[in-house]
């Protein structure tokens, strides 16, 4: 039973200073690995199938799963750009995609169409 208080009240208290940190802008979390930049980088190097997930991943010193979630993320922003109108006055050229054999067994990685290797 007074376990149980006390358990309550370290709990009220932990919630009280979450709100507080909050509003002084200083409850953020963990902090990400590898900043935008980087993403780019990391994101390119694969797509060009010069190196392989697990080849970029020891580059940057971050495990396979950080080399997958910016390359979802960029698949995911460009599938939902596919959907937008261009801006007045520009064509959109179609993006074809050909497949490329990449280093990773029974992978393929894809280059835009005219892309030089």
């Amino acid at each position: 039973m007074v376990a149980e208080f006390e358990s309550d009240l370290i709990r009220l208290r932990t919630r009280e200073g979450m709100k507080v940190a909050k509003a002084k802008g200083r409850l953020r979390g963990k902090q990400p690995k590898l900043n935008r930049k980087q993403e780019a980088h990391l994101v390119s190097l694969v797509h060009s199938g010069e190196y392989s997930t697990l080849e970029v991943a020891e580059r940057f010193g971050v495990g396979r799963s950080t080399v997958y979630r910016p390359i979802e993320r960029q698949r995911v922003a460009a599938k939902a750009n596919i959907g937008e109108a261009p801006a007045r006055g520009h064509s959109m050229a179609p993006v074809v995609l050909h497949p490329t054999p990449s280093r990773d067994v029974g992978a393929l990685s894809f280059r835009r169409a005219g892309q030089v290797r």
